[in-house]
């Protein structure tokens, strides 16, 4: 199967999800955990939240895939997930890093700095979060949230690509994917996300689950925007507000079927 093919059936991915129920450590955060747990228990893989730094090591070397998140990060959080990244990479076992708010202060920086140099196979971040990793100011962010586009942040996904050796996520209106090299992109999303608190941390782990049942890491990571994106449209388009778009989400992730994503996708 060509890259170009692979990319155009996000179905292969949902379809491996369901059937080998890979199992995904997630150290992330205290307002992450429910909605990170959940979406992956909707689309078919196994939640593990392990975060003590007596087993996040150990752990990481049996799970399929880990996920790490600075959203509400603690010095001994930070030991856990440096020691969990580094079994995972022993173990080549995929590993995602989602670098929360990373411009707001120099403590965060500083645990990017060091979880990026254990080679995460993925970074998925808002636009600031991205360029403030690669390198660049001026777009430190609002907190959690973003204060530029995800189109600013493209040339940023690339170098940082390169630089790093992951494939890199950036999220917004449209959100963009790339290796260093190549660059795809995914239209699948709706703004009521945004109104939601731990989406895109819950985002993060569908990533970590699609990379442990798909080898190419840009596929993965496009998948994952792919499936999240599709269920989110379609549960805001049945819900009255955020409360009722977080089970509807969930729902829909459930309720994904093969043909209708791949219908679906508008991925370029």
């Amino acid at each position: 199967m060509t890259l170009t093919t692979a990319i155009d059936r996000p179905s292969k991915t949902l379809r491996a999800l369901r059937e080998q129920g890979p199992l995904v450590q997630n150290i992330t955060n205290f307002v992450a955990m429910d909605l990170a747990a959940n979406t992956l228990l909707a689309v078919g893989a196994s939640p593990a939240m392990v975060h003590a730094p007596q087993e996040s090591a150990e752990f990481a070397a049996i799970a399929d895939a880990l996920t790490v998140n600075l959203g509400t990060m603690e010095a001994h959080w930070v030991e856990s997930a440096e020691a969990a990244a580094r079994a995972a990479i022993a173990a080549r076992r995929p590993w995602v890093l989602d670098p929360v708010a990373v411009g707001a202060t120099g403590y965060r920086r500083s645990n990017a700095a060091r979880l990026l140099a254990c080679r995460p196979t993925v970074v998925r971040g808002n636009a600031s979060e991205i360029m403030t990793l690669a390198g660049l100011s001026g777009a430190e962010g609002k907190g959690a949230d973003s204060t530029v586009g995800s189109e600013a942040a493209v040339e940023a996904a690339q170098r940082l690509a390169q630089s790093s050796g992951a494939v890199v996520v950036v999220t917004g209106a449209l959100d963009h994917v790339s290796d260093g090299m190549r660059q795809v992109a995914c239209a699948n999303s709706h703004k009521l996300m945004t109104r939601i608190t731990a989406s895109g941390c819950a985002l993060t782990a569908l990533t970590g689950a699609c990379l442990a049942v798909e080898e190419e890491p840009l596929v993965a990571a496009l998948h994952a925007l792919t499936i999240y994106g599709v269920a989110a449209e379609r549960a805001a388009s049945r819900s009255r507000g955020p409360g009722s778009l977080r089970a509807n989400l969930l729902d829909e992730l459930y309720l994904l079927e093969d043909d209708d994503l791949d219908q679906a996708a508008r991925l370029t």
